[in-house]
């Protein structure tokens, strides 16, 4: 396996990017691609998008206007490997294996079904009225997408953490299952850049096209200007001075302003420059700097065939590492060709029991373990520690065969070591599902698998 750190990043094809995705994806995204020490993968997340959306044209559409921004932003297909989810066919042929081992507990605990589960009690509906299997098996197609390519790091929001948490425990589980010894996929991490912008909209929430407060990134430079135009300020007449740090105009032309820049609007606003005025100021930075930009947008977006040959080339320079790889996969798990099993020695060593685990993960600066039953179900959510070390430690401790000290919180429980919690249960439906993983629990501490 290659020790160059890969990096993987996938937009969903939903939508038309704007100012917003530019800065807080796009950018920094074309940015990371230019590291010399890092492979790459950017990929038009076009399955994703069907768990989203039922509009085939608005899906195509979105493809097209994606792919054409990524590429006239700058990325330069030539130093990273671009492509089109759904053209590499191996990656519904492993999400097909991870969802054979994937437990169906972690996918009950995925918060966009959660979300949609209690948004249906909260309505009076059926818990899973108009819930697919898509959105209820999208972490392990987002699963896919990273184990496919070993892929090391991750560049996500906060609120897509899980998902590269439970890509681990997935591949955890089928390196326990399939490995012998063999870790066929690496743990990725998700990657969080705190410095990356979240820029306001016009109303000052967070830009989404969900609050219909978005400003155009390579439609038009008047569309740009009219959305500019709207953006809202305070009453404060010319002459009079502004605060600048409460003012998301001016958080939006900081995004895009050399520091030198930044400063001498800043000194104008606070001098007494007017909101038309600065919104003028702002639309003549974001011109500048996307004017060029915008023209070889348009000139793609006019020639599909051109970004149709570059995500063909992507995508067979992907399937040269990942079909491979898929096959070692279909081989471990038993999807063998008949003649190659023919000649294979017949085994006769009885195969070893499956054992509950411990699986231990990172959350932002601490450290956690779950404890997993032999069918993958959860039974404990360790508290924060400060190290792996100390992590480490309680589950050895865990491990030992020390009577368990465990109180009963409501209708869940947790385990105590030396007159501290260490770990959690999740709250069950009544007492006797409570009691009955009490008793799992005990079974699988006695003995268990590090």
């Amino acid at each position: 396996m290659t020790t160059r750190t890969r990096i993987l990043t996938g937009i969903t094809t939903t939508g038309t990017p704007h100012l917003g995705n530019y800065a807080g994806a796009i950018r920094p995204a074309i940015l990371a691609s230019q590291d010399a020490n890092a492979d790459s993968f950017y990929f038009l997340a076009d399955y994703h998008a069907l768990i989203k959306c039922d509009d085939p044209q608005r899906i195509q559409r979105s493809r097209m206007e994606i792919a054409a921004t990524w590429l006239a932003g700058g990325l330069d297909v030539n130093r990273v490997t671009f492509y089109r989810q759904s053209d590499i066919p191996e990656i519904p042929e492993l999400t097909w294996l991870l969802t054979c081992v994937a437990a169906k507990g972690l996918l009950n605990r995925a918060h966009a079904y959660k979300a949609s589960v209690d948004k249906n009690v909260e309505a009076g509906e059926d818990p899973d009225a108009g819930i697919s299997m898509g959105l209820y098996s999208y972490p392990v197609l987002m699963a896919a997408d990273i184990l496919m390519f070993n892929a090391h790091k991750v560049p996500v929001g906060r609120d897509q953490i899980q998902h590269v948490e439970m890509a681990r425990d997935i591949g955890q589980r089928f390196n326990h299952l399939f490995g012998k010894g063999k870790e066929f996929f690496t743990m990725p991490e998700a990657l969080i850049e705190e410095s990356v912008a979240t820029l306001p909209g016009l109303d000052g929430r967070k830009m989404s096209k969900s609050y219909d407060n978005t400003i155009p990134l390579f439609t038009s430079a008047r569309d740009m200007k009219d959305a500019i135009s709207r953006i809202v300020t305070d009453s404060r007449a010319p002459g009079e001075a502004k605060a600048p740090d409460n003012s998301h105009l001016f958080t939006l032309y900081q995004a895009f302003a050399s520091k030198a820049e930044e400063e001498q609007f800043r000194a104008e606003l606070l001098e007494g420059l007017g909101w038309g005025e600065a919104k003028n100021r702002l639309f003549q930075l974001l011109d500048g700097q996307l004017g060029e930009a915008r023209e070889r947008y348009h000139t793609l977006m006019s020639r599909p065939s051109d970004m149709e040959d570059l995500l063909l080339v992507g995508a067979k320079k992907a399937r040269a590492l990942v079909a491979p790889f898929l096959a070692e996969l279909r081989e471990a798990v038993g999807l063998r060709s008949f003649v190659e099993q023919a000649a294979a020695p017949v085994a006769t060593k009885k195969k070893a029991a499956k054992t509950a685990r411990f699986v231990s993960f990172r959350e932002d600066d601490s450290f956690r373990f779950r404890l997993l039953a032999a069918d993958g179900e959860q039974l404990l959510l360790s508290r924060s520690f400060a190290d792996g070390k100390a992590a480490g430690a309680v589950t050895k401790q865990l491990q030992s065969g020390e009577a368990l000290d465990l109180r009963h919180e409501g209708l869940a429980f947790s385990v105590w070591l030396d007159g501290n919690p260490v770990a959690d249960s999740a709250e069950f439906a009544d007492e006797a599902s409570r009691d009955a993983a009490i008793a799992a629990l005990r079974i699988a501490l006695t003995p268990l698998e590090d």
